[in-house]
């Protein structure tokens, strides 16, 4: 039976591009935790027929919809989430975009929103919760970041250089808020196969490589990504921050 971790239950779980993919993944485990989960993305339809579906299962699940590049937006809609749930309690730091763009393609301002997109959105939401995990003595955040920059891949400069970024944000605020009883960590995923992954850019080639690489020799799934995720977030993991950990089965 997949594990219950019964601290989890209530607890107000953030989670951001929770409505696709890895997110999407997350925003479910939470959800079978009974934890109040609500997830930003930008992606309309899809969300909320997500939220949808898990609140017709008996879990309330809320969608608060933002583009999580527009500041302003994003502490609105953080602020939303906080009036309806109560204080953010766990933070997964989930929404990027991994687009692939050959280097001499790249302009300033292409630069700026893969920057934006994979590393900025992530520290000013934390920054929004930070006050209140604070006060309360207690959290949880998980920044994603990714096996790319650590395997050298090229042809996604200012994705590679934003994730690699992830690392440092996650050790400055672990040290910073470790002695208010809040855990910060990262998650590094590999080639995991979501709907993305396989539309775009999983090639038989492609795959091969992967395959020869991992020591394990089969597909990762985003549901592998999340329960790792929420094993972190729980008290199970309660001397846990400030480190960096790999699901990417045995790539790197």
């Amino acid at each position: 039976m997949p594990a219950i971790y019964s601290d989890l239950q209530d607890k107000v779980v953030l989670v951001t591009g929770g409505g696709s993919g890895i997110g999407e993944a997350i925003v479910r485990e939470f959800a079978r935790q009974k934890a109040r989960v609500a997830f930003l993305d930008i992606a309309i339809g899809p969300s909320r027929a997500l939220a949808k579906a898990l609140t017709e299962t008996g879990t309330p699940v809320h969608f608060e919809p933002c583009d999580l590049t527009d500041i302003p937006a994003l502490r609105s809609a953080i602020g939303a989430v906080k009036s309806r749930l109560g204080a953010v309690q766990v933070l997964i730091n989930n929404a990027a975009h991994d687009e692939r763009h050959p280097t001499e393609s790249v302009t300033e301002e292409m630069w700026d929103s893969r920057i934006a997109v994979n590393l900025k959105q992530q520290f000013f939401c934390s920054q929004a919760v930070l006050p209140d995990m604070k006060a309360a003595g207690a959290g949880s955040i998980v920044n994603l970041g990714s096996v790319s920059w650590m395997i050298g891949q090229g042809g996604m400069a200012g994705y590679t250089a934003s994730k690699s970024g992830v690392m440092g944000l996650t050790r400055s605020l672990a040290r910073d808020y470790g002695p208010f009883g809040i855990r910060v960590n990262a998650v590094a995923p590999g080639w995991i196969i979501t709907p993305r992954q396989l539309d775009k850019w999983l090639t038989p080639e492609g795959e091969a490589i992967l395959l020869d690489r991992q020591c394990l020799k089969r597909r990762l799934l985003p549901v592998e990504v999340a329960k790792f995720i929420v094993f972190l977030a729980s008290d199970e993991a309660s001397a846990c921050t400030n480190q960096h950990y790999v699901v990417d089965g045995g790539w790197v």
